[in-house]
């Protein structure tokens, strides 16, 4: 897989349709760091990326789309498949929450929600899927799920990252697949999980079927069970780091956010900062750092 010229493709393909996230330097947290603001993409997160390039890369029946969804990657797949006129139907497990749901309802999708895990709202995304004929559009292990999220970095990059290290969190790796497939070798790139929900770290030791349980305040948005294929043979190819953090280290860079920039995250957005803020990763002397903020659909009420 040529991954430089799938995401350069998927660039140029997504470029009408997304935004092109801003990007900040701050010493709130410590030493002068680096963040892109993903969070402040269409629908609150990276996915629309992914859900954008995986549409344009190909025609979509006319069952339309289907897609299983912790809820960010839903809201995405219905935001851009009602951007590009294609039906959509989501699945989502309960434990998504009330406002990511009526998100995904705005959107103007169809709207299923099962009780469970995201590991459930696969499995009826699945079934309709054959009973329909309608695409699946996975949440992080697609060609063109992976290609779109790897956008971030391509454009980051552009954007003038001097970092060294870029920190990311990870749910089932999409976006640190896509990462990895364009930093290469170039930059460090270190994942970043809650306790909770460690997928990667634990299928980096144990192998790539195992199967994790996974709970705890970001298990909405990194609650994957089992991580990507892609995402682990880049992760074990390029020796990937991988670190956790408690939950209330990241409620704790979720709050810090707030309060030093008014950027308003759910709590896998700041899952990655938290690794900086509660020590659990310590860069070495003069070693650049970049933070990745991901995600901007928390439960209602701000942190003050």
């Amino acid at each position: 897989m040529d991954w430089t010229a799938e995401i350069a493709a998927a660039a140029g393909r997504i470029l009408p349709h997304v935004i092109r996230t801003p990007v900040m330097q701050t010493d709130a947290f410590g030493p002068r760091i680096e963040m892109k603001l993903e969070h402040l993409q269409h629908t609150g997160s990276f996915k629309a990326r992914g859900a954008f390039n995986t549409l344009l890369s190909g025609p979509v029946p006319s069952a339309g789309i289907v897609a299983a969804s912790g809820g960010n990657h839903g809201a995405a797949v219905a935001y851009a498949a009602h951007r590009l006129g294609h039906p959509a139907h989501i699945f989502v497990p309960e434990m998504a929450g009330p406002s990511k749901i009526e998100l995904i309802r705005r959107m103007g999708a169809e709207l299923t929600v099962v009780p469970g895990a995201y590991a459930d709202a696969l499995a009826g995304a699945q079934d309709y899927e054959a009973k329909t004929g309608a695409m699946q559009i996975h949440a992080y292990d697609g060609l063109g799920t992976v290609a779109g999220q790897g956008t971030v970095a391509l454009e980051w990059e552009d954007q003038g990252l001097q970092a060294d290290t870029v920190l990311i969190a990870v749910g089932g790796g999409g976006l640190i697949a896509g990462s990895l497939a364009w930093l290469g070798t170039r930059r460090k790139v270190v994942a970043v999980e809650p306790e909770q929900a460690a997928t990667l770290h634990n299928a980096l030791r144990n192998g790539p079927e195992f199967e994790t349980e996974v709970s705890g305040i970001a298990a909405n948005a990194l609650g994957a069970r089992k991580i990507g294929g892609i995402c682990h043979g880049l992760a074990k190819t390029l020796h990937t780091p991988s670190i956790t953090v408690p939950d209330n280290a990241i409620a704790e860079a979720q709050k810090k956010l707030w309060q030093a920039h008014r950027l308003l995250v759910e709590p896998a957005g700041a899952c990655a900062l938290a690794a900086l803020t509660s020590g659990a990763y310590r860069p070495e002397k003069d070693e650049r750092i970049a933070v990745l903020v991901c995600g901007a659909n928390p439960a209602p009420g701000p942190f003050l």
